[in-house]
């Protein structure tokens, strides 16, 4: 509980900063995102001529053959303005840490989780809005959630056996019929003029993957009949209707913190990638953001949560409830000498527990401290990296996000493991659109790597 009570202590101290952020700002009209946006492009396209002009001759990093070999594991080569990570302290949404973030945005009334509209924001300008702007931007989105009569025909004439994310990606893609990118671009519109039909586009993106999201999830595991967006409530407020799920305000709130901290980490991961590469190639936001999806969806990525959930379920339904810690040890050793890993911990980049892992205990400590499940998650939390240093099986062997978030929805009622990753996916397009708005105003090009075959690479070191 004491996480919980630093968190608000943070809170208290960032707050007097919000309101000294946003005094100038004038009351008689506060810019829309949009234009917000267009104040800012050109002088962050001066920004980077300037980085570029200082910098731009200087070494960035080496690379070695092994990290070629090694799915290009830590070679610096993207640029990322919505969040970077540290291995030490984790993500950072535009300077603000997982806790700051927390502190800063604005929340609903009556709840406690900062609202992804407000993040959005964040990712898009580095600054935190005012809760009059994230309220528009909670009606803007609602008022552009619905999808074509066609998507809905396309939605409901798959079969329930097809993955909720494969229907997911193929609803996404669907959007691009009416890209306002996509028309604008055939038109011969000027590069520099971009921006602003991505822009829509992502803005139409995000505003209608609930009602996508929605409707997959009552077709496959409900009875089809999907409710109605609310025009006065917030996003989350929004999905979590759609879902079953409205009438639970701590569902909500768990909702808002799941999309908030599931949003963005940084360019390196999959889906995050993928979204930034096919977006290289002026493919409109649906087209980036389905490819996106589609790597979202891979086991080693999206499906991360699933798998810990279930080995943590088959782990208590194995040695019980309340087991001893000697048990627990037992399980976990079983688990590494039957040639599989403890799902959850460890990271490719991070060195210290997951903050987003964190979040979520403080969430959980607040709403279900005696949920048994949760329990066991907090013992493991106790047992596992002891375990996993002594067998020399990470660098890493702090939990990660995924080791928290199933057992959460589980516990509000939502089993489906199958649709946990489409929850991701509406998640992951705050940070990937964000980026792909970026992309297009700063010009960005066409992403080209250079690659070598394993002969290339030996006549390279031959003699040397």
């Amino acid at each position: 509980m004491s996480m919980f009570v630093s968190r608000n202590a943070l809170r208290a101290q960032l707050r007097p900063s919000f309101a000294r952020t946003f005094a100038s700002t004038p009351a008689a009209h506060a810019p829309s995102l949009k234009e917000r946006l267009a104040e800012l492009i050109p002088k962050e396209i001066e920004n980077v001529k300037a980085v570029r002009a200082a910098h731009g001759g200087k070494s960035f990093g080496e690379v070695t053959v092994d990290q070629a070999y090694g799915g290009m594991r830590g070679i610096k080569g993207l640029i990322w303005e919505g969040s970077v990570l540290d291995a030490d302290e984790g993500i950072r949404f535009r300077g603000l840490t997982i806790p700051e973030a927390q502190a800063k945005l604005p929340t609903a009334p009556g709840g406690s989780e900062p609202l992804p509209e407000g993040l959005f924001w964040l990712l898009l300008t580095g600054e935190v809005p005012t809760e009059e702007q994230v309220k528009g931007l909670s009606q803007e989105w609602a008022a552009r959630a619905e999808i074509p009569k066609f998507v809905e025909e396309l939605i409901d004439r798959c079969p329930n056996t097809l993955h909720p994310m494969t229907q997911f990606s193929i609803a996404v893609n669907a959007l691009n019929h009416d890209s306002a990118f996509a028309k604008a671009y055939s038109n011969g519109v000027h590069k520099k003029e971009y921006w602003k039909t991505t822009f829509d586009d992502s803005m139409d993106l995000i505003a209608k993957l609930p009602a996508i999201a929605g409707r997959i999830f009552r077709n496959v595991f409900g009875d089809g009949k999907v409710p109605a967006i609310d025009p006065n409530a917030d996003y989350s407020a929004n999905l979590a209707t759609l879902l079953g799920y409205g009438e639970n305000p701590e569902f909500v709130d768990l909702l808002r913190l799941y999309i908030t901290i599931h949003s963005d980490h940084e360019g390196g991961n999959v889906s995050a990638h993928t979204g930034h590469l096919v977006g290289s190639a002026l493919s409109d936001p649906f087209l980036s953001f389905a490819a996106s999806l589609n790597g979202l969806a891979g086991p080693l990525h999206g499906l991360a949560n699933q798998e810990v959930l279930r080995w943590v379920q088959k782990m208590r339904a194995q040695i019980g409830e309340d087991a001893s810690d000697e048990k627990v040890a037992e399980y976990v050793w079983s688990t590494l000498k039957g040639g599989q890993v403890v799902p959850g911990y460890g990271h490719a980049v991070l060195r210290k527990t997951d903050p987003r892992y964190t979040a979520q205990r403080e969430f959980a400590l607040k709403h279900l401290p005696d949920d048994p499940l949760f329990k066991l998650v907090g013992q493991i939390y106790k047992i596992v990296p002891n375990i996993l240093l002594e067998a020399g099986k990470a660098k890493n062997p702090w939990p990660n996000v995924d080791a928290h978030s199933g057992v959460l929805l589980t516990y509000y009622g939502l089993h489906q493991q199958d649709f946990y990753t489409v929850l991701f996916g509406v998640s992951r397009a705050f940070g990937v659109v964000s980026q792909l708005i970026w992309d297009r105003a700063l010009g960005m090009p066409l992403e080209r790597p250079k690659s070598y075959s394993t002969d290339a690479i030996k006549k390279m070191f031959e003699n040397k």
